[in-house]
């Protein structure tokens, strides 16, 4: 097994945590890439090896109390359940006039809907 350093451990946190904010951020310009989702995996990636970063998603106005919600709960707004679920059902609508092999259009909406039966029996808050 390869032992890796603090310092280099951290590094890889922070890797990971700056890759999913800017990932988050492309998500808040680009249609249909999800913002939160990447602000979640940031946050707590940022808990690992950031904590001023973790300290500052935390903070914001707008996606803290979202990110304190999901942690303390594991609660999704309502809101971000219909806009998921609409995305979800317009891909499937389009997967399903593509020219994917029949196997491929019947498994990934079916996978989209346990996806989304999950999601719609979290909490609110």
């Amino acid at each position: 097994m390869v032992r890796f350093s603090r310092g280099v451990v951290r590094l890889l946190w922070r890797a990971l945590a700056g890759g999913a904010l800017l990932l988050g951020f492309i998500g808040i310009v680009v249609p249909g890439l999800p913002t939160v989702p990447f602000l979640l995996v940031a946050a707590w990636a940022g808990g690992k090896g950031w904590p001023a970063l973790e300290a500052r998603l935390l903070a914001h106005p707008r996606y803290g109390p979202v990110i304190s919600r999901w942690r303390d709960h594991g609660a999704i707004p309502r809101r971000a359940k219909w806009l998921a679920s609409g995305m979800m059902l317009l891909s499937a609508s389009v997967l399903w006039f593509t020219a994917l092999p029949l196997l491929a259009r019947v498994a990934i909406p079916l996978f989209m809907l346990a996806v989304a039966v999950w999601m719609w029996r979290r909490p609110e808050l």
